[in-house]
């Protein structure tokens, strides 16, 4: 069964399609499509409060191919998020009312403690179940999700107002690192360290720079050497000399610097890219909810 999944971010908007099966009890997941349109609305609401025509423009055309997209390919089940930017601008409502009308998509603005349940839907896996503790840290343009999980569980799981655009844009609140220090320290067992598991398109690029094995983790000293090396590049060289695109080569350090930051607060000393994110979360939480419609319709036939 094919399914497809819309995230709406401050950074970009993207288009994930996968193909899920069922076989031997065990979910095989193959991806389809995968695409990224740089559109940062971002840059206007964590400066203004609100997404300006030009950017609506762009987000309502990108998400009218979407559509077209989706359709071309006779997929029936998808959902649409929008994080942050729209949550927090002042002209999101009528935005997401105007998605609907012009484009048909059904774009729901969750909040960030949705985001990080949605993407708490990749940690079921053996991989995780095998840790005693794994701190989950996903880096966004507008927010920062840290999500604790225990032997394959979620225990806690805070969004904060933290993010590589609000960060470029001084939107970062005051007082809100001191919020990731308190949550820090309520997670934090002197019994085990925690190990870091990151997401996010910019601790993948930072995993791919490493050169090290995909199931392998990147140690905080090679992210922090790393994270030095793009910082003293000129923005204008990082593109060429990073293999960066545009995009990435200005927001991948001040991701870097949380993602730093948020491990040496919680002791870590590498941390595991597993390369998934809101948008893989979405698919399984749609693959789970097929399923029980199918079951539905199974006993609804056979009373």
């Amino acid at each position: 069964m094919r399914f497809g999944a819309i995230d709406i971010g401050s950074n970009a908007a993207r288009l994930l399609v996968k193909d899920i099966r069922q076989k031997d009890g065990a979910i095989i997941e193959q991806k389809i499509s995968f695409i990224r349109v740089p559109i940062r609305l971002g840059e206007d609401v964590f400066e203004t409060g609100v997404i300006s025509e030009a950017k609506e423009e762009s987000l309502l055309k990108t998400l009218k191919g979407f559509r077209y997209l989706l359709e071309a390919q006779g997929i029936e089940w998808f959902r649409a998020c929008a994080t942050s930017s729209i949550r927090e601008a002042e002209n999101g409502k009528s935005i997401v009312q105007r998605i609907e009308q012009n484009a048909g998509i059904r774009l729901e603005c969750i909040s960030g403690q949705e985001e990080a349940d949605i993407i708490f839907q990749n940690f079921r896996g053996s991989l995780f179940k095998k840790m005693e503790d794994a701190l989950y840290i996903d880096v966004g343009g507008g927010s920062t999700e840290l999500t604790l999980i225990r032997e394959g569980k979620k225990v806690r799981s805070k969004s904060f107002q933290i993010g590589t655009i609000r960060a470029m844009k001084g939107g970062i609140p005051d007082g809100e690192w001191d919020a990731v220090q308190s949550f820090v320290e309520h997670i934090r067992t002197p019994k085990s360290p925690t190990i870091a598991v990151g997401t996010g398109g910019n601790i993948n690029r930072y995993h791919r720079l490493s050169r090290v094995d995909r199931n392998d983790p990147i140690s905080l000293d090679a992210l922090r050497d790393w994270h030095q090396l793009i910082e003293a590049c000129p923005l204008t060289s990082r593109m060429r000399t990073f293999g960066l695109k545009p995009d990435r080569a200005d927001v991948i350090v001040p991701a870097g610097e949380i993602y730093i930051r948020v491990m040496e607060m919680t002791r870590c000393t590498e941390i595991l890219v597993p390369r998934v994110g809101l948008s893989d979360g979405m698919i399984l939480g749609l693959w789970e909810a097929y399923q029980a419609d199918k079951e539905a319709r199974k006993v609804s036939l056979a009373e």
